[in-house]
């Protein structure tokens, strides 16, 4: 199966499947020397795992992860570093009932007509279970960026179904289980998921992710724009339907003299290109939104067919998210840091011998 693999220089390969023994992934192209434990890997995991509240799965994993190599006596080699994580609560009898028919809204079908054979336990390789091995490798990531150039790469989630939330403070993305920004909110998004959990319905969310510090000069037109290759990682995460860089969509209202981001000696007065300009970064944020579908898998019947064709009706048994945005913000995050740091290095083999003499002015310090 080709398609497991993201970046060039900095590249991770995933593999696994939901019920199978174990998820992972290789880690090609970390430089030499960096400080690098289980323990670094393991505080961005807990951020994703299953099982946190009652508002998520119910799948009971630790997503331990062991290092299987590239790190010797605490430092990173430059040899590949494998992460392992061993599945620990797979419950493959959930699934018994799909072996023949096709999930509506899921990878069902067409993982059966592109591959004819398919792991029908949890979704097989289509499962969210897989993001756990990109969290990882995205810590590797984001702990060299920010050593190397204080890069802060952080996300919240910015809407709930039809609840817009408020950005207010980062501190508060840290203390709920939403991770929303806004600590107000808390309380009537528990509401609502309290409520959607008892109908057995699901509902989507839209994510946004920050990267802070980011040089001016990365990215690589025409084709590997840094904007580009951000939005191909992010639409790489399960149920993603849409991917906005900065102002997205809502540039299509606005006027040249409002959307344009005016550069003055104290810094530019407004960041709607999400920090970046033909496919370059500015030196501003850079600002990703993603928007996420709501789960296939519900207890609500649906219509479907078979393999043969015929007309069913089907229900999903097991445990599932009523909504996979919700745990979705450390995963973007990863990705994010992922596409940064092999463009850092892309940048670093060409480029880092340029020097001009225009200072780098600062960036407008909003996060939308």
């Amino acid at each position: 199966m080709s398609g497991s693999s993201i970046g060039k220089l900095f590249c991770v390969t995933n593999f696994g499947e939901s019920h199978g023994p174990a998820i992972g992934c290789v880690v090609d192209g970390c430089p030499p020397g960096m400080e690098l434990c289980a323990e670094d890997i393991q505080a961005q995991l807990d951020r994703r795992k299953p099982g946190t509240s009652r508002h998520v799965t119910q799948r009971r994993e630790s997503d331990t992860v062991e290092i299987l190599s590239g790190i010797f006596e605490g430092h990173t080699t430059g040899a590949p570093i494998a992460l392992l994580i061993r599945n620990e609560d797979q419950r493959s009898k959930d699934y018994g009932n799909i072996a023949d028919t096709f999930r509506p809204g899921h990878a069902d079908y067409t993982y059966w007509h592109k591959y004819g054979i398919r792991d029908y336990r949890g979704g097989g390789r289509s499962s969210a279970r897989l993001t756990a091995p990109t969290v990882g490798a995205g810590a590797i990531a984001k702990k060299w960026l920010a050593q190397k150039y204080g890069i802060q790469v952080r996300g919240y989630m910015s809407a709930l179904g039809p609840i817009d939330l408020t950005f207010k403070n980062w501190a508060a993305v840290g203390e709920n289980a939403f991770f929303s920004p806004d600590p107000d909110s808390v309380a009537a998004l528990e509401a609502y998921m309290d409520e959607l959990r008892k109908s057995g319905d699901s509902v989507g969310a839209k994510i946004t992710v920050v990267a802070e510090n980011v040089p001016a000069g990365w990215g690589e037109p025409l084709y590997d724009r840094i904007d580009a290759d951000l939005a191909h990682a992010l639409m790489g995460l399960n149920a993603v339907k849409g991917v906005e860089i900065g102002d997205g969509f809502e540039c299509v209202r606005q006027k040249g003299t409002e959307h344009r981001d005016e550069l003055t000696p104290e810094g530019f007065l407004s960041n709607h290109a999400g920090g970046v300009l033909g496919g370059i970064s500015s030196g501003q944020n850079i600002v990703a939104h993603v928007a996420i579908k709501p789960t296939s898998s519900i207890r609500l019947p649906g219509r479907s067919i078979d393999k043969q064709g015929n007309p069913i009706e089907v229900v999903t048994h097991g445990r599932h998210d009523p909504c996979v945005g919700i745990r979705a913000t450390p995963i973007a995050e990863a990705l994010m840091a992922i596409v940064l740091m092999d463009h850092a290095l892309r940048h670093r083999a060409q480029c880092a011998d340029v020097v001009t003499e225009t200072p780098q002015i600062p960036g407008n310090i909003q996060t939308k």
